[in-house]
Formats: structure tokens, C-alpha cells, sequence
């Protein structure tokens, strides 16, 4: 829609130095991630209540939907505060994402059948809805920027403001044009929408499959959080390591971008024998280095051990150190949001382990949950999570 805007896709120079460091400096920098304990503890704590309600009469809870729902509700949040909720607008960023990502996952025929080009017709139906969807990402940003600007105070400090505030406030600074600032936010919004829903969904489904694993993660979770405390605070989050073992396990086998964005070799280098020319485009295939057999003993199975004191990868992570764990990829194009991310991941699987157990539907056994997922620009379950909360609160 921006095209070389994007962050993900700028090419290496003088505006994606900028943007970069406009991202990590102003927009998700750890500082500015603390500063988001409030809106994630209210989101998290309306999540809890919604799951609540369903506890009380025993009925079944979409997880998948309810995941989606906080991550959206949380990336809004961020990028333009509490009135784009209210606005119903957060709903409307919903719709467009998963548009997008659909439309760029799709498979191409004409990429496999050249003759289907010639003839221009799948080509013309695409451009024509990628047209569409572009021009719905331009109204709804458009608004939501002319509405800040409108509402904003001469004397607004951006150090404590969304990111709608930010770009305004950077914007002579960095050179920023209307549409750079559209494509940050597009950026922002992906990755915080899809990353933590999804992970969150892989997490939860694998915890089903295997109860043993399930009641390990909320032994240590429990242990650690005062009695009668009903949300997990910020602070409780210091000690759960095995949690963080949990979480590396979806990251390493379903990683959100399962293609990470293209790398182009600048000049010709020679890796492991083989040679890559000055000018070509490299794709790393993350969720081919996370089954890696070589790399991982018992690759496919879930073991959140191998991550912890005594595992056999406990010193590795996922910050681009470790070539054979790459969810976020690595080096210079590494995703600028893994703090944000992690950070609402983390919050919110400790509650949902803390404050429910979980049961499965009648007639539903823990074999028949299955991980297949959807061919996208995004790694998602096919299949929706449907789960019994039962309250200990």
C-alpha cells in the first residue's frame, strides 16, 4: 500500500536509518513499553472479566476470538489511546488487517503459470482489490490522524503520548510526510495485532494437548502470586521462568512470519560454500530453521525444559543471536516490536493460567486439538480454541 515506506520493506539508506530509529527510539523502546502497564492491565483485566462471565454459567469461551479481540484492543490503544475504541474504529482496523494479510499471502497463479499472466485477468481481480483495501487503510488513517491533530495541546509532551502523538511530535525532525506516517502505523499494527494473538492461541492450545505441562506452568504462576490477588501485576512477571520457557516453544514452531522479510545482498559474499551475487534477494524460511533436526532434538515435539536451567538450549533466545531460533529474524531488519510483543504475551498468558483452569467441551478429546494452520502472510490456527473456564477466584 506504501510500498517502500514500510519499515519491513524499505531498502537499506537514509529513510529506513530514520524510521528505524524513530521506531526503537520514540515508539518501542523499553521505556516506552513500561509505559503501557496501565492499558495492559485494563485490557487484561476486561479480558478476565468477559471469561468471567462465561465461568459463572459454565459456558464455552471462543479463545481464539477473545485473543484477537485483546491484541486488537491493545494495538489501538497504543497507536491512538482510548478514544479510537470508543469510536468503534478498533473493529474497522480488525477487518483491514485480516483483509491484508489474505491478500498478501495469497497464492499467485500467475506466478506458477505464466501463460495466466499473459492474459492479465487473476491480475486485474487482485490489483483491483488491493486498490480497494488501500483506499480504506487511507480513509480510516487519514481520520485518525486529522482527528489528533485537531485534538492536540500546543504544549503536548510526545515522551508520554500514543503513537499517533509521536509521529506528530517527531514529524519536523524526522521529515516525516502523511504517508510515511501511515505506513509506521500500518507497521505497528500488524505486528502487535497478529504477533501476540497468534502466539498467545498456539500457546494455549498446546497447553491443552498436554495437561502435564499445563499444570507445571500454573504451579509456577500460582506459587508466585499473593493469595487472593486476582490480576497479575507487572512486577510478579520477574520470576515466572518457566513461562517464558512456554512461550519459546510456539515461537520456535509456528513462528508469526513464517518468511521472514527479504534480505538483498548488497555485495557479492560466499556462506557456507555457497555463492550469493551482489543483488539478490534472500527469504529465510523461520519455520524450516525452527524444525531443524539438526538443531533441535526432538524438534517437533513440545518440551519448554529444553529452555530452561537445565535444558540443552537454555542460553538461547530469540533476539537474533541464535541462528536456529529466529521468530523475530535477525540482524539489522530484526522486528523492532519484540519487546511490545513479549511483554503482552507474557501478561497475558500468566493471568489466563493464574486465574482459570481449563477444560475441554464435551465430546471433545485433547488429541482431536490440532495445530493445522492457515496458509497466510501469517501463521494462524485453522481451527478455532474453544475452552470451559473454571473460575478460582
Amino acid at each position: 500500500m506504501y510500498g517502500s515506506s514500510y519499515i519491513a520493506f524499505a531498502p537499506y539508506g537514509e529513510y529506513w536509518r530514520h524510521a528505524r530509529k524513530l521506531v526503537t527510539t520514540h515508539m518501542l523502546s523499553v521505556k516506552k513499553v513500561q509505559s503501557f502497564r496501565s492499558d495492559r492491565m485494563e485490557e487484561v483485566s476486561m479480558a478476565m472479566a468477559k471469561i468471567n462471565e462465561a465461568a459463572t454459567t459454565s459456558g464455552t469461551v471462543d479463545t481464539s476470538e477473545l485473543l484477537n479481540s485483546f491484541s486488537n484492543d491493545m494495538a489501538s490503544r497504543i497507536v491512538s489511546g482510548k478514544f479510537f475504541l470508543k469510536d468503534g474504529r478498533s473493529k474497522l482496523f480488525r477487518e483491514l488487517i485480516n483483509d491484508t494479510s489474505r491478500l498478501l499471502g495469497g497464492f499467485n497463479l500467475e506466478e506458477y503459470f505464466p501463460a495466466l499472466g499473459r492474459a492479465g485477468v487473476l491480475k486485474r481481480a487482485v490489483c483491483a482489490k488491493a486498490e480497494r483495501v488501500r483506499n480504506r487503510w487511507a480513509d480510516l488513517l487519514d481520520k485518525v490522524i486529522d482527528d489528533r491533530v485537531s485534538k492536540r495541546k500546543s504544549a503536548f509532551d510526545h515522551k508520554d503520548g500514543d503513537f499517533v502523538d509521536i509521529l506528530l511530535s517527531v514529524q519536523p525532525e524526522y521529515d516525516l510526510t502523511r504517508e510515511h506516517m501511515k505506513a509506521l502505523l500500518t507497521d505497528v499494527f500488524f505486528g502487535a495485532t497478529d504477533t501476540s494473538a497468534n502466539v498467545l492461541e498456539f500457546t494455549l492450545a498446546e497447553l491443552m494437548r498436554k495437561p502435564h505441562f499445563m499444570g507445571k506452568l500454573q504451579d509456577e504462576v500460582r506459587s508466585i502470586i499473593p493469595g487472593g490477588q486476582e490480576i497479575v501485576s507487572q512486577s510478579d512477571m520477574n520470576n515466572m521462568v518457566y513461562l517464558r520457557a512456554v512461550i519459546k516453544k510456539p515461537l520456535r514452531l509456528y513462528p508469526v512470519a513464517p518468511l521472514l522479510a527479504p534480505h538483498l545482498a548488497m555485495a557479492d559474499c560466499t556462506i557456507h560454500g555457497y555463492m550469493v551475487p551482489a543483488g539478490t534477494r534472500v527469504v529465510i524460511n523461520a519455520w524450516a530453521v525452527g524444525r531443524d533436526s539438526s538443531s533441535w532434538e526432538g524438534a517437533e515435539e513440545f518440551i519448554p525444559e529444553r529452555f530452561t536451567d537445565k535444558g540443552t538450549a537454555t542460553n538461547v533466545n530469540f533476539k537474533g543471536n541464535d541462528f536456529q531460533f529466529l521468530p523475530f529474524g535477525p540482524g539489522r531488519r530484526i522486528c523492532p516490536g519484540i519487546n511490545l510483543g513479549i511483554a503482552n504475551v507474557e501478561f497475558m498468558l500468566a493471568n489466563l493460567v493464574n486465574h482459570f483452569d481449563w477444560e475441554l467441551p464435551v465430546g471433545v478429546e485433547r488429541k482431536n486439538i490440532y495445530m493445522t494452520e492457515v496458509f497466510g502472510l501469517t501463521v494462524r490456527r485453522k481451527e478455532k480454541l474453544l475452552l470451559i473456564p473454571k473460575s478460582r477466584m
